[in-house]
């Protein structure tokens, strides 16, 4: 009788499990908001307890930048330029920071910055790297990481969703301008079909190994040139899965929202005329809108539902002048479409889009403890900048 009652547990939990694992796309059917991960250390409980008492519901992690204690080069890949599998050390400190967050009540997007010959920029000496774009010995080792990931983590309780690459451009060195026409974009896919190129190709080959061990949990795909909100006008279709989101960035215009602005000696002003694609135009909260809608109208051209459209991340440097304003139309633009969203970035070493300081310069005292490699509390909590934001989380956990 106990054996029988134990194979009886064993089928119901056998049948429970795909139900179970089902539901995780039913965590985007109603709007997300949350913020970026892009630590360069392993995030701790009380970081994700502090982004959850904002009313954030998920975190996009970014685990690229934290060092393996194996002294390998590439957390978690060993070696980007020849991947044979996963650095079980690495994968221990990983498990360790989805327990964090689940015990913080956030749910984990899990993204890369790199994949088999594709070296973060920032992490290969400022160089960008091309190979994975344009030699097909690595997509199928981008497959075998994304493959050995996945079944390592199917089933822990803070997944919400695989980001299977952080701003993926295999247009950068393929012959296309950035933020050219759709028309010139689908003449352009249409030559790179085939190629290392071809994004979709690329995704449908590491949605093929994810699914091999994992039928279920939600994949999160970038649009093409660095997730830009016009990267999938060149997309002909969807890609086929049910359990998918299309995510892209927010960041246009970059001449005016990135740290570059901020070292001209007049620094461009929102609204304002500002350098986009090959010329220069006005950007206001029309103009964001109209940008913005172009994700949200391929994704209905081709029947897909908004709710599985992503805002992956957004921002603009804190100390610029009109930030608050920018940051405001931005999420006001989002919003209206219904779709999810997350910040960039959350409680970051670097301080450009750390909206909880504020606008002030940082003090004088955190970077002499920098120096003497003392740890230095920052101020943190309410201001003009992050409130766009603030408010909005607000709103979300009182609704909830």
């Amino acid at each position: 009788m106990r054996r029988i009652a134990v194979l009886i547990v064993s089928s119901f939990a056998w049948l429970a499990g795909p139900a179970a694992s089902a539901d995780l796309i039913s965590f985007w059917d109603s709007p997300r908001h949350g913020a970026n991960c892009f630590n360069e250390r392993p995030p701790d409980e009380a970081y994700f307890r502090a982004l959850r008492g904002y009313g954030a519901t998920w975190v996009r992690v970014a685990f690229s930048k934290w060092k393996s204690p194996t002294g390998k080069r590439d957390f978690l890949f060993g070696n980007l330029d020849d991947y044979r599998a996963l650095v079980p050390e690495d994968l221990a400190i990983l498990r360790e920071v989805l327990d964090h967050a689940h015990a913080a009540g956030l749910k984990v997007v899990v993204t890369p910055l790199e994949l088999p010959g594709a070296r973060w920029v920032q992490l290969n000496n400022d160089q960008f790297d091309d190979r994975l774009w344009s030699d097909a010995r690595f997509a199928p080792q981008a497959a075998a990481f994304w493959r050995h990931l996945s079944a390592a983590l199917k089933d822990h309780p803070a997944i919400a969703a695989y980001n299977m690459v952080n701003e993926p451009v295999p247009e950068r060195r393929g012959g296309l301008a950035e933020h050219s026409s759709a028309e010139t974009m689908t003449a352009w896919y249409a030559k790179m079909r085939g190629t290392p190129r071809d994004l979709p190709a690329l995704y449908t080959s590491l949605i093929a190994a994810v699914r091999e061990s994992d039928s279920f949990t939600p994949i999160m795909l970038d649009a093409g040139f660095y997730g830009a909100a016009d990267g999938f006008n060149y997309w002909p279709a969807p890609l086929k899965d049910e359990h998918l989101l299309y995510s892209y960035h927010m960041y246009e215009p970059w001449a005016v929202t990135s740290a570059p602005n901020m070292k001209l000696k007049q620094p461009r002003r929102y609204p304002g005329i500002a350098p986009f694609g090959e010329g220069e135009s006005q950007w206001d909260a029309t103009r964001v809108a109209a940008y913005l809608q172009q994700p949200v109208d391929w994704a209905r051209s081709h029947g897909i539902p908004v709710s599985r459209m992503v805002a992956g991340e957004f921002g603009c440097m804190r100390r610029w002048v009109d930030c608050p304003r920018y940051l405001d139309d931005v999420l006001t633009a989002l919003e209206e479409d219904g779709v999810h969203w997350a910040f960039y970035s959350f409680r970051e070493a670097w301080d450009g889009m750390d909206y909880e300081l504020g606008s002030k310069p940082l003090p004088w005292q955190y970077w002499q403890a920098v120096e003497q490699g003392r740890s230095f509390e920052l101020e943190r909590g309410p201001n003009v900048v992050f409130d766009p934001i603030a408010r909005r989380l607000a709103r979300d956990a009182a609704a909830n």
